[in-house]
């Protein structure tokens, strides 16, 4: 088993950055595949962005160009730099061991206008 913690949520003006960090603890050989994932109350949790141990990554169509998903494998730590951040934006924020289907607490994450 993995566990997942995540931080760097807060509130933020329409524009503004945010950085949410993902760190693993425990069973890091799930963290190979590492993804965001965003939910609003009484929605769908929606995917954001992966990355693959070698550094691939996929964002969803509503934060490309927007959010940088990167890894620092020394510290087992995933980051999401969210950048240009829009009232849209705000969710909870997850991150999720894909291979080990293990997800953290979330964090929250507010844009306003």
């Amino acid at each position: 088993q993995v566990r997942l913690v995540e931080s760097g949520g807060g509130m933020v003006q329409a524009g503004g950055s945010l950085r949410l960090s993902c760190t693993a603890f425990g069973y890091t050989s799930c963290t190979y595949v590492m993804s965001w994932h965003r939910q609003v109350p009484g929605k769908k949790r929606e995917f954001v962005s992966t990355i693959d141990s070698d550094g691939s990554t996929g964002y969803s169509d509503s934060v490309k160009g927007r959010f940088t998903i990167s890894q620092d494998n020394a510290k087992n730590t995933v980051y999401l730099q969210m950048n240009s951040l829009k009232p849209g934006d705000t969710a909870v924020y997850y991150c999720m061991a894909v291979r080990c289907g293990s997800w953290g607490q979330g964090t929250q994450v507010t844009v306003s206008s």
